[in-house]
Parts: structure tokens; sequence; C-alpha cells
């Protein structure tokens, strides 16, 4: 069977998304062909997979991706049997119709606490959806199946020759309200711990990255975004991994950080008792293949 992928971005190394490089690599050994479309990419190293970009990377208009879209998916109609959309409900809405008339199969992957009417109309339009959560918003739906989370457990893991550092606890996650790094920032001035907050700061939570900055103490450090190897490191070295995000989406670092040993707090009543070996990339790839073929 013959795949095509639509995602955010195309990049090992980037601090959010790059997990999904991973990803691809498994998709490509349980698929015939995967062509994959991105918003933007970066760095990556697929060699059985064709990338296509909308073009971000290089300062396209939003016309000019639009463009893009419709040119792909046209001319490699005869290459992908289904379409497996990735976080992104807006490309469901955009490329439905041709995806029905041409007989392509839609499954959405969305694992967001929040909706409206278009995360409806997406789903609607989509012959099945996935998530992690109990809580996201599409887990209501009937055509929904719950999914692992996909932690990588042969890189995440841990690594008895590498030291913990006493009283150490690790944030990592994007510093976005949602996360409430303010309130562990909080937390962490009222005990003995020496904290290690690591994330990206996107343009659009700037204020708010400035406001985390605002607050630190010489007992907590901001150490910005860390890649994937850098990650592992910061797992691997810290005892305590705090996780303040609320119901509504597991977050891939929670998993990760068990995976490697580390003792774990969390706000999200969903992820209280983590079993990893549920929530490991191969279990999710054996999944999306047995749903999707």
């Amino acid at each position: 069977m013959k795949l095509l992928i639509i995602t955010q971005k195309m990049a090992k190394n980037d601090p959010i998304l790059g997990f999904f490089h991973r990803w691809l690599e498994e998709f490509a050994k349980n698929f015939e062909k995967v062509t994959v479309i991105c918003l933007e990419k970066g760095e990556f190293n697929l060699p059985t997979v064709k990338v296509l970009s909308l073009g971000k990377e290089s300062g396209e208009s939003k016309i000019k991706y639009l463009w893009n879209f419709y040119k792909y998916i046209w001319h490699e109609r005869k290459n992908y049997d289904a379409v497996f959309v990735h976080m992104n409900q807006e490309y469901v809405l955009l490329g439905w119709k041709f995806w029905k008339l041409w007989g392509k199969k839609i499954y959405l992957w969305r694992n967001h606490a929040k909706g409206n009417i278009f995360t409806d109309l997406a789903v609607l339009l989509s012959h099945k959806v996935f998530c992690t959560s109990p809580s996201s918003y599409t887990a209501r739906f009937k055509k929904t199946t719950l999914m692992p989370v996909g932690v990588d457990t042969d890189f995440f893991k841990p690594n008895p020759s590498v030291p913990k550092i006493p009283n150490s606890v690790l944030f990592l996650g994007r510093i976005t309200p949602v996360k409430r790094v303010l309130e562990f920032i909080n937390w962490v001035k009222g005990t003995q711990y020496q904290a290690t907050i690591a994330g990206p700061v996107l343009s659009e939570d700037r204020e708010y990255g400035e406001q985390v900055k605002r607050n630190l103490t010489d007992k907590i450090k901001f150490i910005g975004p860390v890649t994937r190897e850098e990650a592992l490191k910061l797992y691997q070295t810290h005892e305590l991994y705090v996780n303040k995000t609320p119901a509504g989406s597991f977050d891939k670092t929670i998993f990760e950080a068990v995976a490697c040993g580390m003792k774990l707090m969390v706000d999200n009543p969903d992820a209280q008792n983590v079993n990893v070996e549920g929530h490991s990339l191969k279990r999710l790839m054996q999944g999306l293949t047995e749903e999707i073929r």
C-alpha cells in the first residue's frame, strides 16, 4: 500500500517536531511507498521517502502554499492509495473533495483538548481519526481510535553510567501558557530542587517567554530549545520530571522521561500511570499500519 503523509515540518533536529522523522522511518518500513507533503522542510535523512515542501523555508506566500498543495496532491495521485494527515485538520478540509473523487481514504491524527466546527467537519470527512488521550477533543467521536504515544524506546532509555544530578528537576516542553511553566517555577521556589527548563519559545508566545525569564532564580536555569540528543542527556542526568499540562493531550516528553528512568510528577490525570512499553513507537506503528491497511 502506498501512503501520502501531510505534516507541519520535516526536520530531524527540530525541538518540537523532530520526533516525526523517526515516525517516517518506521512508516517507510511498513508501506510500499511513502510520500510526504510538509509546510516546511529542514535537514532530514529519509532515502526511501519523497519529501515535498509547500515552501515556508523559502518564504513563500500563503497563496503559493495553496498552489503547491494542490499541485502536489494532483501530480502524486497515482503514488498513494490513502492519506494520513498529521495534526493539521486544515489539510483535510482543503483536499477531501479530490481525495474522495480519486478513491483515497483519509486518516486524521489530532490530539488536542480543544476543537471547533472545523474539527467536527474534518472528522466527518475522514475515514478514521487517531488520538492518544481519552480527554482529546476528537476522542468523543465513534470513528476515533485511541493510539499509543509512540516513544522511541530504542533511543530513550536509561544509561547507568551517567550520574544523576542530586535534587535535580526537569521541565521540557514548549514555553507556552498551556504548559503552565510559570506555575512550575513557583512550585520549584518552594522546594530544595535545582531546576532546568528546556524548550522553544514560539513567536506567538514571546511575551509569555519573557515572563518566564523574569521569574528565574539562581536555582532555576532556562536553556532554550534542545535537540533530541540533548533531551536524552537531560532525561538521563535529572532525577525528577515535572509536567503541569492539564488533561487533553499526552505530552510525549512524559513517556520519554519515564523511558529514561526518571521519577515523574504530572498534573494530567490521564498520565498518572505510565506504561511506556504500551506506548512505544513499535506499538504505535503496528496499530497505525493495521488501521490504515
